[in-house]
């Protein structure tokens, strides 16, 4: 549910600011919602099969490195402090997702099927990223729409072929309903920033999201985290300063 209310709510914005829909935004448009759909896919598929403690981690370092990477690749090459803080935020990234013990008391081992599908999820999720920073800039928001249309069918084909397309109702509506508000708003800030910035930079920097996932949960619903993650949230933000200012 929360695809196509997202895509409605991209479509207004779109149409506001114009732009134009050339092949290359609707080629780029359509690989970016295909990533988005299976690593949204895979990664909810890694964390209910396998442990926590590892999927978390070795997806989010996928996510950080592979955008460094390819800006790396293509000639990018960001001053020294900005380079130190992409390191320290690579550290970041792992330390505040990790979870001490998985909430049920099940253990779930790390097999080779869960291997695949984690670093299937943290793949794609990092070239979420170098897909859209490819996008043509002239486009404006259409790639977010197109690649949301794409991203929609896929989720409601699979739903379909596994016996699960049933809308929720009640408050897991009401989430969706609150998450694709929130998506359709980091979405376009995504987009903004990598086009306005160094994809190693930008990349980096949008990655470190479980900080703000982390936080959110100690204010909200008084969670208690581990001293690594509170090193993770220390690095997190010292990576954030050194990026900004290098």
């Amino acid at each position: 549910m929360s695809y196509p209310i997202a895509l409605a709510l991209l479509i207004g914005p779109t149409l506001v600011v114009g732009g134009q829909v050339s092949a290359a935004a609707v080629g780029w448009g359509c690989l970016y919602g295909f990533l988005q759909a299976f690593a949204i896919w895979w990664f909810y598929a890694a964390l209910g099969a396998g442990p926590i403690s590892v999927v978390s981690p070795v997806t989010a370092v996928l996510v950080a490195g592979i955008p460094v990477g390819f800006g790396l690749l293509q000639g990018e090459r960001p001053g020294a402090i900005a380079a130190i803080g992409v390191v320290l935020a690579l550290i970041a990234v792992v330390l505040v997702s990790q979870q001490a013990t998985d909430e049920d008391v099940q253990p779930h081992r790390f097999t080779a099927k869960v291997a695949w599908l984690t670093v299937g999820s943290g793949t794609a999720f990092g070239l979420i990223f170098v897909v859209i920073h490819q996008a043509p800039v002239e486009a404006k928001l259409w790639p977010l729409v197109i690649g949301r249309v794409t991203a929609t069918a896929i989720v409601v084909v699979i739903a379909a072929l596994s016996n699960n397309l049933r809308p929720p109702t009640g408050a897991p509506l009401r989430l969706a309903v609150v998450g694709a508000m929130l998506d359709a708003v980091a979405n376009i800030a995504t987009l903004l920033a990598l086009q306005s910035s160094l994809l190693s930079l930008a990349g980096v920097l949008i990655s470190l999201y479980p900080a703000a996932t982390v936080l959110l949960a100690i204010i909200l619903l008084r969670e208690r985290v581990t001293a690594w993650q509170s090193v993770g949230m220390v690095l997190a933000l010292a990576s954030v300063a050194m990026i900004a200012s290098g």
